[in-house]
């Protein structure tokens, strides 16, 4: 599969029923495809675990950092 000039792999996952209902209400009233709605919010999960993780890793520097003064 390509979309925008990239090659595109499809995934199987496993929902309920009830959750992929949901999705795809949430998409249509988005007006975009269950797809780009998934991917979008993978995107964004993926952003917000590396501010978290770097926020995370400057803390710990600080307090290391504390430790050795």
């Amino acid at each position: 599969m390509e979309l925008e000039g990239i090659n595109m792999a499809k995934v199987l996952i496993s929902m309920s029923d009830e959750f992929l209902n949901k999705i795809d209400e949430f998409a249509a009233n988005e007006h975009r495809s269950r797809s780009e709605l998934i991917r979008e919010a993978l995107r964004s999960y993926i952003k917000k675990s590396r501010i978290v993780n770097q926020e995370l890793d400057e803390k710990r520097a600080r307090i290391l950092e504390d430790m050795l003064e």
